[in-house]
């Protein structure tokens, strides 16, 4: 379950966006919006109906330069910005720019996690609002987004699901994140973030 989080989460990285104007419209972001040293540290936990604690702990990603090129760690892995900020070209995507309250799209994603199991989840998304909310990190503007359908996988598994999204645009980042899926419950919330002065 931890592994098909960590892609979404990558997933919902590579569908970072800069600040609205002032329509209340959100574009993706460029790579300058991004700086060496810009940081985010969640935490996180997964239980099941009964109690049983799958996920406990925290994450932290950083802004990097490799070689003069800018890269976010994730875990053990360094993605580039410049794939983070690639537009998704999917007629299903994650996030459909520009985000606005209101806008609904089909969200459907294909994946394989490290044991080589295969999924796929379905998603009807609509963005609900653009207000305050406050998290362990602090105050911010974000979009809450909702996310409702089905996950299924290889190996029999098939559940109902719901997510919602709190999105901070000025932070180019989730900052909170529950989800409901058969009988597991994942909370992630921002308890971090600083950049360069």
């Amino acid at each position: 379950m931890k592994s098909q989080i960590v892609i979404f989460i990558a997933l919902v990285m590579l569908g970072a966006c800069s600040g609205p104007a002032n329509s209340g419209i959100t574009q993706q972001p460029t790579l300058a919006d991004y700086q060496v040293g810009e940081k985010w540290v969640w935490k996180y936990k997964g239980v099941t109906t009964e109690g049983e604690v799958r996920s406990d702990g925290e994450e932290t990603r950083e802004i990097v330069s490799v070689n003069g090129v800018l890269g976010m760690t994730i875990g053990n892995d360094t993605i580039p910005v410049t794939d983070i900020v690639k537009p998704d070209e999917s007629e299903t995507p994650k996030y459909d720019w520009p985000l606005e309250v209101g806008k609904k799209w089909k969200y459907e994603n294909n994946w394989t996690s490290q044991d080589g199991t295969t999924g796929n989840q379905s998603q009807d998304a609509e963005v609900l609002s653009y207000q305050e909310e406050t998290v362990a990190a602090g105050t911010f503007m974000a979009y809450t987004i909702k996310y409702t359908g089905k996950t299924s996988n290889s190996r029999g598994y098939s559940a109902n699901e719901e997510e919602v999204w709190l999105y901070a645009p000025a932070i180019k980042n989730f900052i909170k994140l529950t989800q409901n899926q058969g009988e597991f419950s994942y909370a992630e919330e921002l308890i971090d973030y600083s950049k360069p002065k």
